[in-house]
């Protein structure tokens, strides 16, 4: 049976070093898709998402024993801090700008808050209860994990309409096809998104 999360931050937490990086390989995915939609509107591909995930990673590893949380969403939420604050320093450094940006930082977080909540979003239906609203930013984890899963051109469409917020005519001009082909594989990657995700229950 595979371990949960929390069961993988208690083994972490009592000094596994292994566990630590399998705790932090669950989130690659998910990491990598926020900080490519920060990267995509910030720095206009100066700069590798993968790049800074795995900067977040080293920082994650060296500052675990100061993480207080217990949950999933508590650590997801603290890996987003450190994925924000890796992110606004790239910037200042494009931006040529000096010293620590607290407000920035704190920009960029709501940012990836935001995405985060985007990422499920339209691709599944919205839960009222409050267990699925408690889950919702696990579910976004799941959701990057399985959209990892499409072939690219069904992941890119889903990317840039859910997480970047284009209109389908700038999702066309930015995957250089006709307004009608976009139209088809959107519904064609969301269709085969609920399939992977109903094969994952």
């Amino acid at each position: 049976m595979t371990a949960t999360p929390e069961q993988l931050l208690q083994e972490a937490r009592a000094g596994d070093a292994a566990t630590l990086g399998r705790l932090l390989e669950n989130y690659r995915r998910y990491l990598s898709l926020l900080a490519r939609v920060q990267v995509g509107q910030r720095l206009q591909g100066k700069v590798d998402a993968s790049d800074i995930v795995q900067e977040t990673f080293l920082d994650a590893h060296r500052n675990f024993p100061r993480f207080r949380g217990t949950s999933e969403a508590q650590f997801v939420s603290w890996l987003r801090q450190i994925l924000a604050a890796k992110l606004a320093t790239m910037l200042r450094h494009y931006l040529g700008t000096q010293g620590r940006d607290v407000r920035l930082e704190r920009e960029i977080e709501n940012a990836l808050d935001r995405s985060s909540v985007m990422l499920d979003r339209g691709l599944v239906a919205v839960q009222s209860s409050p267990s699925h609203q408690a889950a919702r930013r696990e579910q976004a984890v799941i959701l990057a994990d399985a959209l990892d899963q499409l072939p690219k051109d069904y992941r890119e469409v889903l990317v840039l309409r859910h997480l970047e917020g284009l209109t389908f005519p700038e999702v066309a001009k930015r995957m250089e096809r006709s307004l009608d082909s976009v139209d088809k594989l959107w519904l064609r990657a969301l269709a085969r998104l609920k399939q992977i995700m109903g094969a994952g229950e």
